[in-house]
Formats: C-alpha cells, structure tokens, sequence
C-alpha cells in the first residue's frame, strides 16, 4: 500500500512539473509590441469631404488619356500600353536607410471592379461605367464633382463601400484624382 501511495506521489510531482513546465508564461522570452498602437496606425483617417480644384481640367486630352492608363493598369512594373505624357513607371522614395529606391507606381486598377467603354476583362464588383457621361453628366444627375468625391473618398456617401479610399490615404494625389475623374465623365472611343 505505502509503494501505491508513494508511486501516486510521485506521478502526481511529475504531472503537476510537467504541467507547469507548458503552462509557462513566455510572454517575456520575445518582443510584444503594442497593438493597440499597430491597430490605430493602421485605421483609416476619418472620411473627408473634397472639392474639386479649379485646375482640373475635365477636358484635357492628357488629363483623360492618363485617366485611361491609370484607370485600366494596376502598377507601373506591369503596366500595359505606351505611357501617357505626366506619367512614370516607377517613382523614387526614400527609405528609412535614407538610400532613394525606385518603386513601381502604383495606378488605380479602376477596371479589376468596374466595367467601362472598351474594357476587356472588366469586373462587375463596382457599378458599371459604361454610358456613364451620357446617363449621369449630360442629364445633369450627377456632376464631375461628384465623381471627384466618389474617387477621392467614397465614404462620404457609403460608410461601408469597398471601394478604394484614393485621396484622403494619400494613395493618389489632386492632380491623379482630376485625371481619373476627366477620363470617367468623357466620352470614350472604342478600343
């Protein structure tokens, strides 16, 4: 009986070392950053109004034909097609090494959720653009500025759209916001 309650003993030791042997705390043993600092910096700004700047000029063949590029490729590294006057392939910025490196630019990739005059491949997430001028500009129901807006930031008027927050992220800037929205309200030829 005293080798029973002796090898119970020992088993008991044994588990319970074991136990807290997995049961560590090693929280200590690795580097824990703070998340609730990674989550905000991660957060988007809040939704922000924009007005249109009196230099867009909705007309400029320029200004559409770099819509177009932007709005049908997704970077400058696998860009498709001869690059429009104003852009680049690639755009320097500056690590934190302080060393200039060349990163592909970033373009819109507009057509991967809407469908527009002369598309291929277009995709049906987003509401389709084709007609748009006609059915929205021409019958005044909508205005470039409202499109500007939609492009820049479509928060404003759908706090839960999927679609790309462009101007208020700094993913694009006034200028590439103008140059999207003059090549949506113009009138396309087909491809």
């Amino acid at each position: 009986m005293r080798t029973k309650i002796k090898c119970l003993a020992l088993a008991t030791l044994f588990l319970s070392t074991s136990a807290s042997l997995y049961a560590m705390d090693l929280t200590k043993a690795y580097d824990m950053p703070e998340a609730t600092k990674l989550i905000k910096k991660d957060l988007f700004p809040a939704a922000k109004k924009f007005t249109m700047p009196k230099s867009c000029n909705l007309t400029d063949a320029n200004a559409i034909a770099r819509g177009d590029f932007m709005f049908n490729n997704l970077n400058g590294k696998k860009a498709k097609g001869k690059l429009p006057a104003g852009l680049a392939k690639f755009v320097e910025k500056t690590g934190k090494d302080g060393k200039v490196k060349k990163k592909p630019k970033q373009y819109g990739n507009c057509i991967a959720c809407h469908d527009i005059e002369g598309s291929k491949g277009a995709g049906n997430i987003g509401p389709s653009l084709v007609g748009y001028k006609a059915m929205f500009i021409d019958t005044k129901a909508r205005d470039a500025q409202f499109v500007y807006q939609k492009i820049a930031d479509p928060r404003i008027d759908n706090a839960n759209t999927h679609m790309t927050v462009n101007l208020t992220t700094g993913l694009f800037n006034e200028q590439e916001i103008c140059d999207y929205t003059a090549y949506v309200v113009s009138v396309k030829n087909k491809k």
